[in-house]
């Protein structure tokens, strides 16, 4: 994202707030990043990293993999970032058309639908409830293998059962532990990650893009 004073006034508030604290700088980023978003600072003790997480998901970023989110909030969250870096094809699993189906809902019908075409793709997972507990399901029964997997619904019908099983896979993964979440959580996880992926990308290839600010 593009920042204004306003922007670094708020980082700055943010970091006073939290102070020591035992995350990497790549992982701290992501926190506040989700801290700014929602004001609300349990989420220094809410969001989990798998191992490599960062790593695996800034290298698919870069190599342009495509993403699948759950539903239309998120994917208008980071629409904007993606075109302003890397360019990756979005789907979205409630948007993708399938045949009819009574036993799930429409979002975890288009999730399967799309996980089958894009197995190894980045699965953004901010609302769906239901989405998420289908693509653990194929994760578990390795039908799939994301490059990195953004799991931050809220709810209470399965969906701390579901994090756990992913938090128990060994699939890269970034998490919110327990019911809360939600699009903004999703959102804001990928678009600091965007922000690293590309500094880094940029430090390393000397690429330029005039509306892309790096500076945090």
């Amino acid at each position: 994202m593009e920042w204004h004073v306003t922007d670094a006034e708020s980082l700055m508030i943010i970091d006073q707030e939290v102070g020591k604290h035992e995350l990497s700088p790549a992982e701290y980023e992501v926190v506040r990043r989700v801290i700014y978003a929602t004001a609300d600072f349990e989420y220094l003790k809410l969001i989990r990293f798998s191992n490599e997480a960062l790593q695996a998901g800034a290298a698919a970023l870069a190599a342009r993999t495509t993403i699948v989110v759950d539903e239309p909030m998120v994917q208008v969250g980071i629409a904007l970032a993606i075109q302003n870096t890397f360019s990756n094809p979005i789907y979205c699993s409630s948007e993708a058309v399938t045949r009819p189906q009574k036993d799930k809902t429409r979002s975890a019908w288009g999730l399967e639908t799309l996980a089958q075409r894009y197995p190894e793709a980045i699965f953004v997972i901010g609302q769906s409830q239901t989405a998420l507990s289908s693509l653990v399901r194929l994760i578990l029964e390795r039908e799939v293998a994301p490059a990195l997997v953004i799991a931050t619904p809220a709810g209470f019908v399965d969906v701390v059962k579901a994090k756990q099983d992913l938090a128990d896979s060994m699939v890269p993964h970034i998490r919110t532990e327990g019911r809360k979440g939600g699009p903004a959580v999703a959102a804001a996880v990928l678009d600091s990650l965007l922000d690293l992926a590309w500094h880094a990308y940029v430090r390393a290839s000397g690429a330029e893009h005039p509306s892309k600010s790096t500076t945090l």
